[in-house]
């Protein structure tokens, strides 16, 4: 490790800590119907949609009615992106040809899109038509990340109102979240990254010559207004099959930082829209707080690991860090950062081989993932998900001040924490099951790139990529196969739609309480003991949870690393 090293991971922590109160303060007016300097040009928009539509910003829905029309949407999504899928072949732009995607695989990749996963079974450049990453892909990123920060919006009104019987309404939520917020910063993005050096192009892959005689097809299409959304939404999914580690999706240092800070931007804002629309400003600190220490901690012992080396390497005088998958062009400080990033924040994009990490260096995008990435975490998704362990911190406090327990004036009962355990425990009941289903049949075994700790490791991190939503993949692993497609496609599934009723029903249940006012006996909830408590309860929960399983993994490939064994 190096103080440059340092100093590179502290600026970008102080990009985004620099973004939160502004993007904050502008998406609080977004969802509050006020006027933005976006309002002139997007506001007939708005109304003519509501109006084709047959509803209005003026009406709003009930939990129940909230959740159906998200499902509905998101089964409307997924069917056609199946199709699309399936008939790309028969569809235009697809100067390459494409065939149409096998069943197993479709399935895989619109469950994956939908739910804002983005695992990737495929090579894009060699999959994929124009038409499909487009219409297919693109717009699926939009509109799963939009449908994320609905339901945090949804989630926040249950504490910000009182005494009422509605959260807001899923179409209004969803069509401002992608006009007024997605929409216009991607655009930006998107400009900024043509001018990079990224491609955006409807033209046909490019023949060239190399210096030596050989032909060689270079693929280009519309790849950076997918990048945009892709890093934005927290989404993953690349247009290339080497994600943010190609130099057409990734050019240089630059990119790499507008990429790393997109991933996080609307995340961290989600807390301060939290203070403002609950009227205190310092809950949605705390709440940022205890994602930051969590965050620093797995960027220090990642950086550690991986500057460290490989001991193994050390043994035959090979002195230095652990390059191996890593981008010379990045190093490894910014390999290890940008890991530790998009683990946490629920997007699947890379610009180095998480499977070629040291045993401690992969230790912790596991870890991340684990958690129900609620580090900053996934567009809207980790904000509602770090509130289900607010419910549970809460409800510990509760016990220790020896009262009812309350968050912002709202008691935490009996349903709600019976919802909150359901949503949480649902990710390791996934990722488990299927991880010990995998491990001992012959045909899912046989997919594994490395016998040993390491090949466990391999299938444990894909299914707790996919329930997380996360879509990034250990390095080995053969996942395109019917096994891995259709059990991968149902954690994904699982894994957000299963939080996603759980948090409703809390929403729903929250907002038709009264407010209590605070008394000597509330706990506090601004200031560093609540930090320390959301931030123990988020370790233990996720310790008590994982640790076998991790043991088996990276915690054993660790200990035969450094004696000296091999696999």
């Amino acid at each position: 490790m190096t103080l440059n090293g340092w100093l590179q991971i502290l600026l970008y922590c102080g990009i985004v800590l620099a973004l939160v109160k502004p993007l904050g303060g502008y998406m609080t007016r977004v969802f509050t119907g006020e006027r933005t300097f976006l309002s002139p040009v997007l506001v007939p928009i708005e109304r003519g949609l509501y109006a084709l539509s047959g509803t209005s910003d003026r009406e709003e829905q009930h939990w129940t009615t909230y959740a159906i029309s998200m499902l509905a949407f998101n089964l409307l999504g997924a069917l056609v992106l199946y199709a699309l899928l399936r008939l790309q072949a028969y569809l235009p732009y697809n100067p390459a040809g494409m065939a149409a995607v096998g069943p197993e695989l479709s399935f895989n990749t619109a469950t994956s899109f939908v739910s804002n996963t983005n695992w990737q079974n495929y090579g894009g450049e060699s999959t994929m038509s124009y038409l499909t990453q487009m219409a297919g892909l693109t717009v699926q990123n939009f509109v799963s990340a939009a449908t994320g920060i609905a339901i945090a919006m949804a989630f926040i009104r249950a504490f910000s109102r009182a005494s009422g019987k509605v959260v807001g309404n899923f179409w209004v939520d969803m069509t401002r979240a992608t006009f007024y917020i997605l929409l216009p910063l991607c655009i930006v993005m998107t400009l900024a990254f043509v001018a990079l050096g990224v491609p955006q192009t409807l033209g046909a892959y490019v023949d060239a010559t190399t210096l030596e005689g050989a032909k060689q097809t270079i693929a280009v299409g519309p790849v950076a207004s997918q990048l945009a959304i892709k890093m934005l939404g927290t989404n993953g999914g690349g247009f290339f099959n080497a994600n943010s580690a190609h130099p057409f999706e990734n050019p240089d240092a630059i990119s790499n930082l507008i990429q790393m800070v997109a991933i996080f931007a609307i995340g961290a804002a989600m807390t301060n829209v939290f203070g403002r629309m609950v009227g205190n400003q310092k809950q949605g600190w705390a709440i940022l707080a205890s994602m930051f220490v969590l965050f620093l901690i797995g960027v220090g012992v990642t950086y550690w690991a991986e500057a460290a080396g490989n001991p193994m390497m050390h043994a035959f005088g090979l002195q230095g860090g652990n390059m191996e998958g890593k981008e010379v062009r990045f190093g490894i400080t910014l390999s290890s950062l940008f890991a530790v990033i998009t683990t946490a924040a629920s997007c699947g994009a890379v610009n180095a081989m998480h499977g070629s990490f040291t045993a401690l260096g992969g230790l912790i995008p596991l870890i991340n993932m684990q958690l129900g990435e609620v580090i900053v975490g996934g567009v809207g998704a980790g904000f509602y998900g770090i509130l289900l362990f607010v419910i549970i911190a809460i409800f510990v406090a509760g016990l220790m001040v020896g009262r009812t327990p309350e968050y912002l004036g709202k008691k935490i009962e009996a349903k709600e924490m019976k919802m909150a355990v359901l949503a949480i425990l649902c990710l390791p009941l996934v990722m488990l099951v299927f991880t010990a289903i995998a491990s001992i049949l012959p045909s899912a075994v046989a997919s594994i790139g490395t016998a040993g700790p390491h090949g466990f490791s391999e299938i444990l991190y894909a299914y707790s990529s996919a329930a997380a939503n996360n879509g990034s993949a250990f390095g080995g692993l053969t996942g395109n196969t019917p096994w891995y497609n259709v059990t991968l496609g149902i954690a994904m599934l699982a894994g957000r739609f299963l939080v996603i009723i759980p948090a409703l029903a809390i929403a729903g249940s929250l907002v038709a309480k009264k407010t209590v006012p605070a008394s000597n006996g509330t706990f506090p909830t601004d200031g560093p003991l609540f930090v320390g408590l959301l931030t123990g309860t988020i370790v233990i929960v996720g310790g008590l949870t994982f640790f076998p399983a991790l043991a088996l993994g990276p915690v054993i490939e660790h200990l035969m690393m450094m004696s000296g064994q091999s696999f």
